[in-house]
C-alpha cells in the first residue's frame, strides 16, 4: 500500500479523499443485503404460507430493483451528485425492510395463504430493498472512482466494492449473535442498519475533483482512462485540455450503472497508439466506430447487432442467472438437507445454518472480486492476454460449484458447495465491465452496460422460477402422485418432527436435484462460449496490433 500512500500525498485534499472512501466503504456495507434474502425467505414462507415458486418471485423483485434502474441512478450521480442517490437509498430501504417486517409480523390469521394483495406488496417492498441498495452503491462507488487519481482508482473502488460484497455477511453476523432464530429482529436490524449508513454517506461522501499534476501510472503503449477531471491522456505522459469534457466525464463517471448484482469496476489500461495516428489509417474504420480514446464506439442499434453483444449478454445470463437461482435458494437448500437428516426439526438451529450459508457466500463473493481482479489485471498487463479469457475461470468456477451441490447430501457439507457459488458469482461481476469497455467502448459505456443488465434478469427468472416450481413440485402439499394413506403418513410426520410447513419440501436434495442438473449443462454451455469469446478477442488484439504497425 506504500505506493497507494504516496499517490495520495501527492495529491491535495487527500484528508477529504480519505474521508469520502471510508464514507463509501460504510455505505457499501448498507448497499449489498439483497444477498441476505435466503436467510430469512424460508421462515417468510412458513409464516405466510408462501409457496417456494412465490418465494423466488419476491426475492426477483429484489434482483430487478438492483438492476433495472442502474444506468438511471448512475446518470443522477453524475450530474446532481450523491446526495439524491443516498436520500432515495435510505428512504428506500427503510420502508422495503420495514414493509417485509409488518406483514411477517402480522402472519396471515386464519388464512391458507398469503393474499394477492399481500403478495404484491411483498414483491414491491423486496424491489424497493434493492432499488436503494443499487442508490447507495452508485453514489459511494460513482464518487470513489471520480475521486482518486487512475493509479490509485482500482484498489480504492475495490475496497468499496469489498464493502458490497460483505453486506450479507455483516448483517446475517449481527442478527445471528444478538438474536438467533429472531427473523422479526433481523428485518428489523436490516432496515435500520441500511437505513443509516446512507444518511451517514450523506456527510462524508463528496466528489474531491482531481489535479491534472497527478502522476498516471502507465503500461508501455497503453495509457490510463480519463478520470472526467477534464483531461485526456493521450501519449507518453502527454495531457492536453479536452473540449469535450463534459461528455467525457458523463461517461466516466457512470461507474455506478454497472452495480447491478454484480457488475463492477475494475482497474483496465487504453491503448493510446491510435491517438497518435491518423484516424482513417488505423483500423481502416468510418469514425463512428471508434473514439477518440481509441477505443471502438458501439452504441444503441449498432450494439444491438453485433455478435460480440449478443455472446456475452448469453454468457452473463447463464452464469448470473445461476448464481442468483442459489443465492436466493440456498437458506431452503440447508433447510432441506437440515431436516433430511435430523429427525426432530429445531427452527433456530436450522436458522443458523441458513445463517452459515449467507455468510459464507458473501465472503465468496468479496474474495471472487478480488482474486478475478487481480488475475485480470496480470493477465492483460504481463501476459497480454485478453481479459476475456478470464470468463473461462469464471464458467469454470460455475460448473465446478454445481457438481458439487449436486454431490453434496448435508447441511454440514454444504458450504463448499456455497464458498464455490460466491466465488464465482463474484468472478463474474469482477471481470465483466473491462470486458464491455474494451469490446464496445466507453462513450456509451451508461447506455451499453444498461441494456447488459438485462441479463442477470432474464437468466434470474429463468433460473429462480424453474427453481421454485421444481420445489413446490415437491412438497407434501402438492404430492398428488402418493397415496391418500401416504399423504396421511407424511403430514403426520411434518406435525410429529415439528416441520415448519407443509408448503415446503424437507426430503434433502431431492427437493432440487433436477434443477441443479440442468444449470450445470446450461454452465457447460458458458464455458463453451467463453472460450469462443476468448478467442474472438484475441483475433481482434492481433488484427489491431498489425493494423498499427502496418
Amino acid at each position: 500500500m506504500e505506493w497507494l500512500n504516496t499517490e495520495l500525498s501527492a495529491q491535495p485534499d487527500s484528508i477529504s479523499r480519505i474521508v469520502t472512501l471510508l464514507g463509501s466503504v460504510v455505505v457499501a456495507l448498507g448497499s449489498g443485503t439483497n444477498y441476505i434474502y435466503s436467510a430469512y425467505a424460508p421462515q417468510l414462507g412458513a409464516r405466510l404460507r408462501v409457496s417456494h415458486t412465490q418465494l423466488n418471485i419476491i426475492g426477483l423483485g429484489g434482483n430487478m430493483g438492483v438492476s433495472i434502474f442502474g444506468p438511471v441512478w448512475g446518470r443522477i450521480v453524475d450530474r446532481k451528485g450523491p446526495r439524491i442517490p443516498l436520500i432515495g437509498a435510505s428512504i428506500c430501504l427503510f420502508v422495503g425492510y420495514l414493509g417485509i417486517k409488518q406483514m411477517y409480523d402480522d402472519g396471515i390469521g386464519d388464512g391458507a395463504t398469503v393474499s394477492p394483495l399481500h403478495l404484491v406488496l411483498l414483491v414491491m417492498c423486496s424491489f424497493m430493498t434493492g432499488l436503494g441498495g443499487n442508490a447507495g452503491s452508485a453514489a459511494a462507488v460513482n464518487t470513489t472512482a471520480k475521486s482518486f487519481p487512475a493509479s490509485a482508482r482500482a484498489t480504492t473502488t475495490g475496497l468499496v466494492i469489498s464493502g458490497f460484497g460483505l453486506s450479507a455477511f455483516w448483517f446475517s453476523l449481527l442478527a445471528h449473535t444478538f438474536f438467533p432464530g429472531d427473523t422479526s429482529a433481523l428485518l428489523l436490524i436490516l432496515a435500520l442498519g441500511t437505513a443509516i449508513p446512507m444518511l451517514i454517506g450523506l456527510f462524508t461522501i463528496k466528489s474531491v475533483p482531481l489535479h491534472p499534476t497527478s502522476s498516471h501510472a502507465t503500461v508501455e503503449g497503453y495509457d490510463s482512462i480519463p478520470s472526467g477531471d477534464g483531461i485526456v491522456f493521450i501519449g507518453e505522459g502527454q495531457v492536453v485540455e479536452d473540449p469535450e469534457a463534459d461528455s467525457e466525464a458523463e461517461a466516466e463517471a457512470d461507474f455506478a450503472s454497472l452495480l447491478s448484482h454484480e457488475q463492477e469496476p475494475s482497474s483496465y489500461q487504453i491503448p493510446v497508439p491510435l491517438l497518435k495516428l491518423n484516424h482513417a489509417a488505423n483500423l481502416h474504420c468510418e469514425p463512428s466506430t471508434g473514439d477518440k480514446n481509441g477505443l471502438p464506439d458501439i452504441h444503441g442499434k449498432q450494439l444491438w447487432l453485433t455478435p460480440d453483444f449478443h455472446l456475452i449478454f448469453v454468457i452473463v445470463a447463464i452464469c448470473s442467472g445461476t448464481g442468483l437461482m442459489y443465492i436466493n435458494n440456498v437458506g431452503s437448500i440447508a433447510q432441506a438437507l437440515y431436516a433430511k437428516t435430523h429427525a426432530v426439526y429445531d427452527d433456530a438451529e436450522a436458522s443458523k445454518w441458513q445463517a452459515a450459508q449467507v455468510s459464507i457466500l458473501s465472503l465468496g463473493n468479496f474474495a471472487g472480486r478480488v482474486l478475478i481482479g487481480l488475475i485480470s489485471d496480470f493477465a492483460y498487463v504481463r501476459l497480454r492476454l485478453p481479459r476475456a479469457y478470464c470468463l473461462c475461470i469464471v464458467s469454470s468456477l460455475f460448473i465446478i460449484s454445481q457438481a458439487t451441490a449436486i454431490i453434496v447430501s448435508s447441511v454440514e457439507t454444504l458450504w463448499v458447495a456455497t464458498l464455490l457459488l460466491g466465488l464465482a458469482y463474484g468472478s463474474l461481476f469482477g471481470c465483466f465491465a473491462a470486458i464491455m469497455i474494451e469490446w464496445f467502448g466507453m462513450a456509451h459505456f451508461s447506455e451499453n452496460s444498461g441494456f447488459a443488465s438485462y441479463a442477470p434478469i432474464l437468466g434470474g427468472n429463468i433460473f429462480s422460477l424453474m427453481f421454485g416450481r421444481y420445489l413446490d413440485a415437491h412438497a407434501l402439499s402438492q404430492d398428488t402422485h402418493s397415496s391418500l394413506e401416504a399423504r396421511v403418513v407424511s403430514l403426520i410426520s411434518l406435525v410429529s418432527r415439528g416441520l415448519p410447513s407443509e408448503h415446503q419440501c424437507f426430503d434433502g436434495k431431492v427437493c432440487y436435484l433436477g434443477s441443479l442438473q440442468v444449470t450445470l449443462v446450461a454452465c457447460i454451455a458458458s464455458l463453451g462460449l467463453s472460450c469462443w469469446a476468448g478467442i474472438r478477442d484475441g483475433q481482434k488484439v492481433k488484427a489491431r496490433n498489425v493494423s498499427i504497425r502496418g
